[in-house]
């Protein structure tokens, strides 16, 4: 219900702001505009670039070599999701890989983790090559997770020495993105507190990655940026959905540059290459602020930090390569773990006892909350977990069957709660 409420509220928002905008187009900026530093410096400084050749080229080498082999495993999956009450297929195909056991849901649709390499769990894959690939995803995770709490610490110290800017060194704004990267202080307020550091640890203990891919010139037909012009969307603009609250957002992308690209017959869009890809910012619900279109290449990444990912919004603009890119993130597990429902089956069950004799089963008691409360976890292992395991979740076999035995288990609670 609240979040039928949630999605009515961004309908109505959306609505009232191209109303307001008419047939107009907001402005926004790309690293050829003379104020884009400035711009991105004042109202998008948690966002967080760097470019591919700060990034060690053993890790590049082990993360494209990753995704070549996903795709030639066919392991991207089209998601069926439910938008605005409506069942559509996704342009982005995708898979989930982090801890085991774990779960992510976005759009009413739950995905779960192929699990990459854990001590204590025997993850048995498919392939050897399947095995490297999510040793190489979370050598990558590893890497992005202290990049992030570098970033955080730089926040802090930035927010201790009087609102000043911190960049790597000595850089100036001026300076072209092809050659720098830049880490800036909002003028907002910092929410990050210096002398927590457990807090910035744990808002950058990413727990998985989901892994997306898309050919753009496989797709018949690609959403056009309402609000800026600013071209084709591979992904809409979005908050990410179901994270640990201030939690960082890391982003590695690779698209394949050099393949064969279509020319282009449009007309160029005033500082964005439709060739090339782009993340897209706004401030949310803002026609205020110009929007920024920061370009990516090869091996590129960045970082959504602290609260960004509340305040503003983010889509993927398409260029014309085939891209990949693995976007890891401290995903809410409060209620997507195997831990956690498996102890909420033991709980229902609590509810059902044996008779020694007969062996006969019998509910312990029959107050209306008990019984309630064993039917909605009924009802949630049912919907909101083998439903959604065998109708997208088993696409992952191709991988490992690692999901098999703990889904066994959760049809075994589900037959014993259908008799209570």
């Amino acid at each position: 219900m609240k979040r039928r409420a949630g999605e009515r509220e961004k309908r109505m928002k959306k609505k009232k702001l191209l109303e307001e905008l008419g047939k107009d187009r907001l402005p926004y900026m790309t690293p050829v505009d003379a104020d884009f530093h400035q711009l991105w410096k004042s109202r998008y400084s948690k966002l967080i670039f760097r470019k591919s050749d700060t990034v060690p080229e053993e890790l590049h080498q082990m993360v494209q070599e990753a995704f070549l082999t996903l795709r030639e495993h066919d392991c991207f999956f089209q998601d069926l999701v439910r938008i605005k009450g409506k069942d559509f297929v996704t342009p982005v195909s995708r898979i989930l890989i982090g801890n085991p056991g774990y779960t992510y849901k976005y759009l009413n649709t739950r995905l779960f983790t192929v699990p990459w390499p854990t001590v204590g769990y025997d993850i048995k894959y498919c392939s050897p090559q399947i095995h490297d690939v999510c040793k190489a995803l979370i050598r990558l995770n590893d890497y992005l997770h202290i990049e992030a709490v570098k970033a955080l610490q730089n926040l802090v110290e930035t927010k201790e020495i009087n609102d000043t800017t911190v960049i790597d060194g000595e850089q100036n704004f001026a300076t072209s993105l092809a050659e720098k990267e830049s880490i800036s202080k909002d003028e907002s307020s910092c929410c990050v507190q210096a002398d927590n550091y457990i807090s910035l640890k744990n808002r950058t203990s990413y727990n998985m990655t989901l892994l997306n891919y898309m050919d753009p010139l496989q797709m018949l037909y690609l959403k056009q940026e309402p609000y800026f012009g600013m071209g084709d969307m591979a992904v809409s603009w979005h908050h990410d959905e179901n994270l640990v609250e201030r939690s960082t957002v890391a982003v590695y992308s690779y698209s394949c540059e050099g393949s064969a690209m279509a020319e282009s017959d449009e007309e160029i869009l005033k500082g964005r290459d439709p060739a090339v890809w782009h993340v897209g910012l706004k401030v949310a619900w803002d026609i205020e602020t110009p929007g920024l279109a920061m370009p990516l290449h090869q091996g590129d990444c960045y970082l959504m930090l602290d609260d960004l990912n509340m305040t503003h919004q983010h889509c993927v603009l398409a260029g014309f390569s085939p891209r990949f890119s693995s976007t890891h993130r401290v995903a809410d597990c409060s209620r997507g773990t195997l831990e956690y429902i498996f102890g909420q089956c033991e709980l229902a069950l609590q509810n059902l006892q044996t008779d020694l004799d007969s062996m006969a089963l019998s509910l312990k008691s029959l107050e209306t909350a008990v019984i309630k409360q064993v039917e909605e976890i009924h009802n949630e292992v049912e919907f909101e977990w083998l439903r959604q395991f065998w109708f997208q979740g088993k696409r992952y076999l191709k991988c490992t069957d690692w999901w098999l035995k703990p889904i066994a288990k959760l049809e075994e609670f589900w037959r014993k709660m259908e008799i209570m």
